[in-house]
């Protein structure tokens, strides 16, 4: 392994590192992790994608085919990953928490840390890109294939659609979003002391989410399906970036070609492993001890993936 690829995966590997061992030993509980966390969550990564938004020329950070790129990998691996887990007789409800773990990556936990190591003056806007799309399109897919799994009181798609879209739209990190490309927008100025704030806050984010990763992982209950944990996480480091890997030829055949900086990126993007929050949201289907083994599973073996991702791509 080259100096320069372990000069961005050993930094991010060894602040996960020193989040799990902390809990581990006591020093920090896993109440302090989630209070960490929500400041990453509510405050770090709003005034980052706020700042990274509005501070920018709307041409600069608005790329259709990066979009378009990450969308179509994403909506690929959600369809392989459903008919992969409905041949091999997965039940509905766990199949429909697998598709989430191979598809929702952590881009604002992990994925950021990484690019701002490889692309800082991408960094950014590529989080915001990733937001985007996440929110507003791979993970309410994933919260209805859930959501139709449990079954229950019969409600219409498309109220569900629009609950699960309203509560899109009432988080932080998508309102700072929103405001920042408002802003870039109309191309308000935003005064020095304010871009201040924004910029200190913002760089608060990259080295606490890391730690609330790795204290995150100390807790997580290892009692589930370890075969099917196992197909999961290799969904989330394999198949999601090579499907985006094969997105960008079928974009760039469109005529919509990416930069060298902006195909590695998404490619990367897809390489993170599952969002904090995976085994969290499987615990309404009952499926968290799952959950948790494919996320300990991808954190751990991503060091490897992806580092011969940035050895191939940059």
């Amino acid at each position: 392994m080259s100096t320069d690829i372990l000069a961005i995966t050993f930094p991010i590997y060894a602040a996960i590192a020193i989040g799990y061992v902390v809990v581990k030993l006591g020093w920090f509980g896993q109440s302090d992790m989630r209070t960490l966390g929500k400041y990453v969550m509510d405050i770090a990564l709003p005034a980052l994608l706020f700042n990274a938004m509005a501070s920018r020329d709307f041409a600069e950070v608005f790329h259709p085919g990066y979009m378009l790129v990450f969308a179509l990998g994403g909506l690929a691996t959600i369809t392989v990953s459903y008919l992969w887990f409905t041949a091999t007789s997965t039940e509905p409800s766990r199949r429909a928490v697998a598709v989430m773990g191979t598809t929702c990556p952590n881009s604002g936990f992990i994925g950021y840390p990484v690019m701002l190591l490889t692309f800082p003056d991408l960094a950014g806007v590529i989080l915001a890109l990733n937001m985007l799309v996440e929110n507003i399109l791979l993970i309410p897919i994933c919260l209805i294939l859930m959501d139709l799994a449990r079954g229950g009181e019969q409600v219409s798609i498309s109220k569900r659609v629009a609950g699960i879209l309203w509560g899109v739209l009432k988080r932080p990190m998508v309102i700072g979003l929103l405001l920042g490309l408002a802003v870039s927008v109309v191309r308000v100025p935003i005064p020095g002391p304010v871009a201040q704030l924004f910029q200190m806050l913002a760089a608060s984010a990259s080295a606490l989410s890391l730690v609330v990763i790795g204290g995150s992982l100390a807790g997580l209950s290892l009692r589930g399906n370890h075969w099917k944990a196992a197909q999961v996480a290799l969904g989330k480091l394999i198949l999601h970036p090579g499907l985006v890997a094969l997105a960008t030829v079928a974009v760039t055949a469109m005529g919509l070609s990416l930069s060298t900086e902006l195909t590695a990126a998404v490619i990367l993007s897809a390489a993170m492993p599952m969002f904090g929050i995976y085994s969290v949201l499987a615990q309404e289907s009952g499926h968290e001890g799952m959950a948790s083994i494919a996320m300990l599973i991808a954190t751990a073996f991503g060091f490897v993936t992806l580092s011969v991702l940035l050895g191939a791509l940059t």
